[in-house]
């Protein structure tokens, strides 16, 4: 073979520390999609280089085939993780971090990016249909993907059947982008899906729980939440098989468990994940999980409690509580496993915690935009009251950005935020070992520069802290 084909693509990191070294993003990959299902969602490109003339604006816009999808999360075909194949100096054959993945939510179509030789102008490469996802996986809703050592993995919310469970994932080649088939061999009692994500080198993959489409196609359904029927446990697999090993039951009062964040550092066996709310007290919380001798375990490290709010400042949904539960949508742990950050969209706020002892985070940072009733304005348009909140958060490898979005899905949008979210995109700065963080007066695309289509998840040129696993220290 050509010597071309032996090369390592230079994005895919042998460490932690590897990717925390190389260069600064210059672009974000942004999906977002349109609530009317009257105009294609859109890849979008923003530009991220503080020295260009271009800084902060939409620098790329690839409108999909199709209407009606929901784009939500995303990621790519390929990433560090590869280096864990046989022969892994060289990873695979040709294989680079070059498409991006676009699940439809709502279609159950994948529709996939070229993001060569133009970065800032990704080409339509191939759409998996939602019968090809259906027939050969037996899966629907796609909603997560993870660029595993053997493939994509899917996580798919529904059955190939109609709106209802069980949710899994699908195996897809990296290379062809065929669906290869279900990855579970014996899903156990496992029935409800979102996340996926895995210890390398433990061998060992983690899922959690959301709920069926039919459970989340409308929002929030007051009766299965107190009822107690939303997810509130995570799945432990062996990771090579596709085994169920062990189920943790976080509590049925736990309801959504949501983003699973790992430790970057391949010889740990922890990892955070987000829980929306507690039907208690509506605080939200987040977890950490652990194993412990031959069994894995789950504790709770934070909680943040709900705010009080007079009800007419509330949308009907909450009405009756008299608060503002935080709903903490989305959490994202730096490369180097130190700072863990944690969207409160119902509240409009980020909070930053140093997890360098990952069983008692301590809060470093806080960012307050939008929200349900404070309504915090962006400094660069302070004349702007903002709805929606920090949801979609992404952490840069050397972790001294963040950049959040503010739309979480349509349905649950449109509970929260009856007079509408809008559009926008804000970025911080902050120092990676003492915390803080501070507003970037220069980004802020939003309204018109978003075509009246809502931004959600925030993909970063060359990976970011939620793309990659690492197999090596």
């Amino acid at each position: 073979m050509s010597e071309s084909t032996h090369r390592t693509d230079p994005t895919f990191y042998r460490s932690a520390a590897d990717a925390i070294a190389a260069p600064t993003e210059q672009l974000a990959y942004v999906v977002a999609f349109d609530r009317a299902r009257q105009r294609p969602d859109a890849l979008t490109v923003v530009d991220t280089d503080p020295d260009s003339a271009t800084y902060g604006r939409l620098v790329g816009w690839a409108e999909l085939p199709t209407v009606g999808d929901e784009l939500h999360h995303f990621g790519w075909n390929a990433c560090s993780s590869a280096l864990q194949h046989e022969g892994h100096d060289m990873g695979h054959d040709g294989l680079q971090r070059r498409y991006l993945l676009l699940p439809g939510l709502r279609s159950s179509n994948v529709h996939v990016y070229d993001t060569h030789p133009d970065p800032r102008s990704p080409r339509l490469h191939k759409t998996i249909a939602a019968e090809e996802l259906a027939g050969k996986a037996g899966y629907s809703r796609p909603h997560t993907l993870h660029c595993g050592p053997d493939g994509v993995f899917l996580t798919c919310l529904g059955s190939g059947e109609g709106d209802g469970g069980p949710g899994g994932i699908a195996l897809l080649d990296h290379s062809t982008f065929d669906v290869l088939r279900a990855w579970e061999t014996d899903r156990g009692p496992q029935y409800l899906a979102y996340d996926a994500w895995w210890h390398l080198n433990q061998n060992t993959l983690v899922s959690s729980e959301w709920g069926t489409p039919a459970m989340v196609e409308d929002g929030l359904v007051p009766e299965l939440l107190l009822g107690g029927e939303y997810g509130h446990a995570l799945h432990f697999w062996d990771l090579a098989e596709g085994r169920h090993r062990q189920t943790v039951d976080l509590g049925a009062e736990h309801q959504m468990v949501l983003e699973l964040r790992p430790s970057h550092d391949p010889d740990e066996t922890w990892g955070f994940v987000g829980v929306v709310v507690s039907t208690a007290d509506l605080s939200a919380s987040v977890w950490r999980w652990f194993r412990d001798g031959e069994e894995w375990k789950a504790e709770q490290v934070i909680t943040i409690p709900a705010q009080p709010a007079d009800p007419d400042d509330l949308p009907p949904a909450l009405k009756p509580f008299s608060a503002v539960p935080p709903l903490v949508t989305d959490i994202d742990l730096s490369v180097d496993d130190r700072m863990l950050y944690v969207s409160c969209w119902g509240i409009g706020e980020l909070k930053q915690y140093d997890v360098t002892d990952p069983a008692a985070p301590r809060e470093v940072g806080s960012v307050h935009l939008g929200g349900i009733v404070r309504r915090t304005a962006h400094p660069a348009a302070p004349g702007e009251p903002l709805a929606g909140g920090p949801q979609m958060v992404e952490v840069s490898r050397d972790g001294r950005r963040i950049y959040v979005t503010n739309s979480l899905y349509g349905a649950w949008d449109d509970q929260f935020f009856p007079a509408g979210t809008g559009s926008w995109m804000a970025k911080m700065d902050t120092d990676p070992q003492a915390g803080g963080m501070t507003l970037d007066e220069r980004f802020f695309p939003h309204g018109e520069d978003w075509r009246g289509l809502r931004p959600h998840q925030v993909r970063l040129q060359g990976g970011d802290a939620s793309s990659d696993s690492y197999c090596y220290r």
